[in-house]
Order: C-alpha cells, then structure tokens, then sequence
C-alpha cells in the first residue's frame, strides 16, 4: 500500500454522538464530516484547532444521488477505513413519513454505497436505538425488511406511514429495520473484507435525547432510565468508546451484530413488564 495514502475517517451527522465519535477515532487520519446542515459542519472549524485533519461535505442521506457523492468523495480522499453513520431524525423532530426516509431509507443507503468504497480491513457501525427492541417485526416483515431492495423499501405496506401511524411507531420500526438492514449486509461488506455492525443507545444526553425528554414520552423515558441497571442517562462518550471498540481490529471477528449500550434498560423493561 502507497505509505502516502492516508486512512479515511468518515463520520455522518454530526450532532453530539457524532461529534464524540469524531473526536475518538479522528486522530491521525483524514476526517470527512457530513451533515444535512452547513451549519452544523461549522464543528470542523472546532477540530481542525483540536489538530483534526477535516474535510467536510452536505449529505442528503434521503437521497442516493447525494450519498453516492459522498462515498466517492470519501475514497478520493485516501482509503476509507472506518465509517459511523449517526444521522437521523427523532419523533419529536419531523412527521413519519420524513422519519421514515432518513431512519430508515437513509440507513439502507449509506450501507449501500459504502459498501463500494469501504477498503479490506476496515469497518462500518450505524446507529439504531434500544427502541428497536421494544417494538418489533414479525420474522416474516423482518426477513423482508432486511433484504428488500433499498429503492423500494418505502413501498413496503407494513412500514406505510398509515399502517404506522405516529412518529413514534415509526421511529422504532425504522431502528428495527436497521438491525435487521446491517446484519444482512454484513455479507457484502464482507466481500470487500470489511464488516459492519449497529449499535443501539439508551437514552443518551444530547440535544436530541434532550428534546425527546421534554416531550410527549419523556415521563415514560425517565421511568425506564429509573428502573435500568445503571439509573442515569447515557452520553455521547459512552456511545464513542462502543463505536472504536466496533471499528476498531479488537472487534475484528465482529460482524453483522448489534451491540446494545443502554445501561439495561432494555434488560429492565423485559424483566419487569414481560409481553405474551
């Protein structure tokens, strides 16, 4: 390998979770930032005096048109080694239908095109959410979710705005979907020699677990936090350090999983208030 090809560090969305992901694994290598907003790639200014080495670039992760730039972007930068995608909408933020196209579609897209530039050794993780184990799929809707083809997902009738109805049942759905989405495409970033996995927060102390606190299921969130394992929120750093374990080569027989970084909630929620 040409000593001179710098490893890419690739980080979408930018918010606090993507911030404290950058801040962890960007040392060393070319950072590529991407974010719907201008605004929120001024971050890079806040790097680059830390010593980062940044670029950064405006993703619709809606759009493949967009993502696609993105990923050749990346690899014209240097070899694309690791990959966190943190981008998403909360229910409090946006309808179900815009949920829906960057939680969902946007998650499908960025394993797709990443998928084409990722180099042999390196890693990919996405973020999904402890929701995705508190509402779930049928096997046969998640058989289905996993392998559908990305450009039709949104046609699919069970995941139909109205069969979901709120934000917040789309919401979930669509983090479900990512953990079935990552774990199928665990074999074609195989076939690069690469691997990808998922994590899935808690409730996590940044402005967008703040926001959802503030709403309409923050009683019921703070209740789960109370009877968790660790009874606190989680934050950003928490999320980071499951991040450079997954992408980094101690997790290097890891693949197509998903690591859940809750404090137990999740655990908690099922020991105490069991389904049929």
């Amino acid at each position: 390998m040409d000593k001179d090809v710098r490893d890419v560090v690739v980080v979408i969305g930018v918010g606090g979770m993507g911030r404290a992901i950058a801040r962890r694994i960007g040392s060393g290598r070319k950072l590529l930032l991407a974010d719907v907003s201008d605004a929120a790639l001024d971050v890079a200014d806040v790097l680059r005096g830390e010593g980062q080495d940044v670029a950064t670039q405006v993703v619709d992760v809606s759009s493949r048109e967009s993502v696609a730039a993105l990923a050749d972007t990346a690899a014209g930068l240097g070899r694309v080694a690791q990959v966190a995608h943190t981008a998403g909408l909360s229910p409090t933020q946006a309808s179900t239908e815009a949920i829906l196209r960057v939680d969902l579609l946007g998650v499908a897209l960025v394993l797709d095109e990443f998928a084409r530039v990722i180099a042999p050794g390196g890693a990919g993780v996405v973020i999904a959410s402890m929701s995705g184990y508190l509402a779930g799929l049928s096997p046969e809707q998640e058989s289905t979710a996993a392998t559908a083809p990305t450009d039709e997902l949104l046609d699919l009738p069970f995941l139909a705005p109205d069969a979901l109805g709120s934000p917040g049942a789309a919401y979930a759905l669509a983090k479900r979907a990512n953990i079935v989405r990552v774990q199928a495409a665990a074999a074609a970033w195989g076939e690069r020699g690469a691997r990808i996995n998922s994590i899935s927060p808690g409730v996590i102390s940044t402005p967008m677990g703040q926001g959802e606190l503030s709403g309409e299921s923050g009683k019921q969130m703070r209740a789960m936090v109370a009877m968790s394992a660790a009874k606190r929120l989680g934050t950003p750093d928490d999320i980071a350090a499951a991040a450079a374990f997954l992408l980094g080569q101690d997790a290097s027989y890891v693949s197509g999983t998903d690591l859940l970084v809750d404090g137990g909630t999740v655990a908690a929620v099922r020991r105490l208030l069991p389904t049929g």
